[in-house]
């Protein structure tokens, strides 16, 4: 269990972000980094039962804060900061096969689950999916519907749209039809 957990903040093309980590590595990555953020943060941490208040500390979250700013700039396909997820063992399991699917692609919930060895259990992916963490890092945002669609996305519809356009899923058309 974490005894430290430092944050510090960054902005990026999709909003300013608060990143999160223990010793052991990144753990958060908020889409809000003002006070209520901060406060966001501090509810995740109640619920995961780690102790003492989060500090702000730079250092802690200089390697995450560099791969993202890499990834924003199109020079980083894939994150090797070191993470500690904190999660029921099913949603371990779910953000681990998130971070199998490459950039620029997609997956459906339903392959998700398949490459679980979980057939039905779309819904719990999806539920796994909005309680991720460490999102962009583990990219949830790749996951969309079985018919193409963007569906869900705890930073928002326009923020999931906005990072597989980066990767280059979607173009202009497919992401306006997507949208409705």
């Amino acid at each position: 269990m974490a005894n430290v957990l430092g944050y510090s903040t960054m902005q990026s093309p999709i909003g300013d972000l608060l990143l999160a980590s223990t010793e052991k590595g990144l753990c958060y990555i908020g889409f809000e980094a003002d006070e209520t953020g901060l406060a966001a943060l501090q509810r995740w941490c109640r619920k995961q039962m780690l102790p003492g208040t989060p500090v702000r500390d730079d250092a802690m979250n200089q390697a995450a804060r560099q791969q993202l700013e890499e990834y924003f700039a199109g020079r980083r396909r894939s994150f090797d900061v070191p993470l500690e997820m904190f999660g029921t063992p099913f949603q371990k399991a779910v953000w681990t096969a998130l971070t199998a699917i490459p950039y620029g692609e997609t997956r459906s919930y339903k392959e998700i689950a398949l490459a679980i060895g979980a057939a039905k259990a779309v819904r719990a992916i999806g539920g796994a999916n909005n309680c991720n963490p460490i999102p962009i890092i583990v990219p949830c945002h790749r996951v969309i519907g079985s018919n193409g669609a963007l569906v869900g996305y705890g930073g928002g519809l326009w923020i999931k749209e906005q990072l597989l356009r980066l990767e280059g899923c979607l173009s202009n058309e497919a992401s306006a039809k997507a949208i409705r």
